[in-house]
């Protein structure tokens, strides 16, 4: 008998302190706009009486699209996403998700505005803290907005966690010609990297965005003197998140702090970075596979976006 209570007990102990394990996605849903014309934004592209006849059933099946996607991940822990037109589109994203997730949303000041969003499992996290990191452009002489810098402070049990979800500057007019906008949002989420790590060295930081910026580039580079990356080129088949003439390479990151490192606690697993490539994500096109956009032009595809979603694995 006193076996018996023994080996129960044992049970009921590593249960108790069974680790668990959740994903953490960015994914570039490309142009999540409702069907409504907003004052004083650029959204007149999304609207029914457009070219591209942007409507409520198009809607919906982006909506649909989207939660395919992340029903994907059986338990998401984080999940930051960019180009969405407001709070609302996300709000209707999380009412088709059986995962209970609470967003974190500002709006930006983007002339089209887009802007950047957290989903995060309110099973794990409690929200703590949100704010924005905002910048001015300067192009061509003149003041420019462009999307926020979406910070995050959430705590799960004692710790705290610190999540940085990004869509820097694209590189219209030029790669090189553009540079220092990326360079700008680059350096301006370097100070908040740095100040919370001068706070507490073993700060637990996720970051992740569309950076539109290659691993070479010096935008990136500046943020991998202080951060690990969790997505590279064998992450995928295709060596990367987004196809440009044909070439893949990655513009969507993660990065992480050695907080997240094998220090206890919550964690990243290492070697999970994943670029996913689920098969109704892609196309052949001219005898090249890429992603399966909504629209090539004005031309309505039904896809899903021209990024492919990135994730890794956490422990807690």
């Amino acid at each position: 008998m006193k076996n018996i209570l023994l080996f129960s007990f044992i049970l009921s102990s590593a249960s108790l302190f069974a680790q668990k394990n959740a994903q953490v996605v960015f994914y570039n849903v490309e142009n999540l706009f409702d069907t409504l014309d907003t004052p004083n934004q650029a959204d007149e592209e999304y609207l029914p009486t457009a070219e591209k006849n942007w409507n409520s059933e198009k809607y919906w099946e982006k909506i649909a699209h989207i939660n395919k996607v992340m029903n994907e991940f059986d338990n998401i822990a984080l999940m930051g996403v960019c180009e969405i037109e407001n709070k609302a589109v996300l709000d209707d994203v999380v009412k088709g998700q059986k995962q209970k997730l609470k967003i974190a949303h500002f709006e930006s000041a983007d002339e089209r505005g887009i802007d950047v969003g957290l989903m995060y499992n309110k099973k794990i996290f409690c929200l703590k803290k949100k704010g924005i990191l905002r910048f001015t452009l300067t192009v061509k002489g003149e003041p420019k907005a462009t999307r926020d810098i979406l910070y995050v402070e959430l705590k799960h049990k004692k710790e705290r966690i610190h999540v940085v979800v990004n869509h820097w500057p694209s590189r219209y007019g030029g790669a090189e010609e553009s540079e220092p906008s990326r360079l700008l949002a680059s350096e301006t989420a370097k100070k908040y990297i740095d100040s919370v790590l001068t706070i507490d060295p073993q700060a637990k930081i996720i970051f992740m965005g569309d950076l539109n910026d290659y691993p070479s580039n010096k935008s990136v580079e500046n943020i991998m003197e202080k951060l690990t990356p969790m997505i590279t080129q064998t992450s995928g088949s295709k060596g990367g998140s987004h196809s440009y003439k044909n070439e893949w390479n990655i513009l969507d990151h993660m990065l992480i702090s050695p907080g997240m490192e094998n220090t206890g606690g919550m964690q990243a697993i290492t070697n999970s970075g994943k670029i996913n490539e689920f098969e109704y994500l892609l196309e052949t096109w001219k005898g090249n596979v890429v992603p399966l956009r909504t629209y090539v032009g004005s031309k309505y595809l039904g896809g899903y976006s021209d990024h492919l979603p990135v994730s890794f694995e956490i422990q807690f």
